[in-house]
């Protein structure tokens, strides 16, 4: 039996409601926490999660606290702010009211929402138990079960043809998480795993990096994207460029790709393959479109909700809309808006300055237009192996390799939440790279599924 929350604090002051805990979120909530303001922060889960570096908790390469914290341990000391774990189901402008799953409701002078972004399959949402994605723990889980149950699987299978497919990795979509995800998995048939199975060799195992654009990583500048090209390939990854998806089934998949002989069109073909990890595609979150239909605001194609320059909703000063579910522009001064990126900074900042605005709003002040500030992408590859795309007052800053990878890392390290995160994994990487050793291998049930 739940108990009912009460709308709105007793202490008069007024009342910011965040929605989501996420990078927005969280940069909103540190901006408020020093303010006269009471703050109440809803998520779905009771951590604040370092997606960036989730994909090591999916290859074994860190344990899940080193890249989560309890938002409560976030904002402990600040009596301003609660925490509370539940999940909107319904949002009501007129009365400045959420309904939570268990029936309780939540009311607002200011609403922040930032719930982020899932998995988007274009249409083909059966795919999704087939070819899990990678956006929450219980994600990272999963896909660290079937990895690692996979080489478990091959050592005992006498089918050389079933146990060639068990050995078979696919991962859809070169972006990022794509591109560390298949580099990583690279490392760990050729190196942690090596001398440890009697029946198989599993340096033998192949990487396949399905991409339906022309190269990898597409958001940066094609000199580092041909780089990274070449970087995964000296791992073993095969990378299949211009390859469209057409099918995924429990025991592999099916693609429509360029001929091999350059003739004209595409031809199919099936992989058999004993994991299939899913990094293509992204939609914001359904509370998105719940959103707009309640407000009458606009969204893209994506889900994503459109906003003035200042994050707010037309005719809804009291609704920001930060992160990943906003569609949002970058208005510099004398220039023409730009889109902003679905990155981590973005979110930051976003969820900065709709937090700024609100409080202008609240001591009678005109709000801001919002401006990203383009610090460049980083990407690694592998060990040693990185490409970085900065921004600086010189012009662009682009280099790979060994010491691109030294700089992702330390700049990782840098923005993790709190000492002890950044410390463990910092160590946590020192034993990796000198032992070549994942000391996360632990699956508690191979049959169990989103658990750790």
């Amino acid at each position: 039996m739940s108990i009912p929350l009460p709308t709105a604090p007793a202490s008069g002051r007024p009342h910011v409601l965040i929605v989501g805990c996420g990078f927005g979120g969280l940069e909103a909530a540190r901006k408020l926490q020093k303010a006269d303001v009471d703050i109440t922060i809803v998520d779905k889960t009771n951590h604040h999660l370092f997606q960036p570096l989730l994909y090591q908790v999916a290859t074994a390469g860190l344990a899940a606290p080193s890249i989560a914290a309890p938002i409560r341990v976030l904002f402990r000391g600040h009596s301003n702010v609660t925490t509370l774990l539940g999940e909107v189901t319904q949002i009501d402008p007129a009365a400045r009211k959420v309904q939570l799953a268990d029936g309780s409701q939540l009311g607002w002078n200011h609403l922040i929402v930032a719930a982020g972004s899932t998995h988007s399959y274009f249409g083909n949402d059966a795919w999704e138990p087939m070819a899990p994605g990678l956006k929450t723990l219980a994600d990272a889980f999963e896909i660290r079960r079937r990895v690692l149950v996979s080489f478990e699987a091959a050592e005992v299978e006498t089918d050389p043809v079933r146990r060639r497919a068990l050995l078979t990795f696919a991962v859809i979509g070169a972006g990022p998480t794509g591109v560390e995800m298949a580099g990583t998995l690279a490392e760990i048939a050729r190196h942690t795993l090596e001398g440890e199975f009697r029946h198989i060799d599993p340096s033998s195992a192949e990487v396949l990096l399905i991409e339906g654009g022309a190269r990898v990583l597409q958001a940066m500048p094609e000199s580092l994207s041909q780089r990274a090209l070449e970087q995964l390939q000296k791992l073993g990854v095969q990378v299949r460029l211009n390859a469209r998806v057409t099918a995924i089934d429990g025991t592999g998949l099916q693609i429509a790709s360029p001929f091999s002989d350059g003739g004209a069109g595409l031809g199919s073909h099936r992989i058999d393959c004993g994991c299939v990890i899913w990094a293509a595609g992204v939609a914001a979150s359904p509370l998105g479109r719940m959103l707009a239909a309640a407000t009458g605001a606009e969204t893209d194609r994506a889900g994503r909700v459109k906003v003035l320059p200042d994050l707010s909703l037309p005719g809804r000063p009291d609704i920001s809309v930060v992160g990943d579910l906003a569609a949002a522009m970058s208005h510099q001064p004398g220039k023409e808006p730009t889109p902003v990126p679905g990155v981590s900074p973005g979110a930051k900042q976003m969820g900065r300055a709709a937090a700024s605005n609100i409080l202008r709003r609240i001591a009678g002040q005109p709000t801001e237009p919002f401006r990203y500030s383009d610090y460049g992408n980083l990407a690694t590859i592998g060990r040693n192996s990185a490409v970085v795309d900065l921004g600086s007052p010189f012009g662009p800053l682009r280099f790979s390799g060994k010491l691109a990878w030294l700089f992702w890392l330390f700049a990782h390290i840098y923005f993790l939440i709190g000492f002890r995160n950044r410390f463990v994994v910092l160590m946590d990487w020192a034993s990796a790279y000198w032992s070549f050793q994942r000391y996360a291998r632990v699956v508690a049930d191979v049959r169990a599924k989103g658990k750790d």
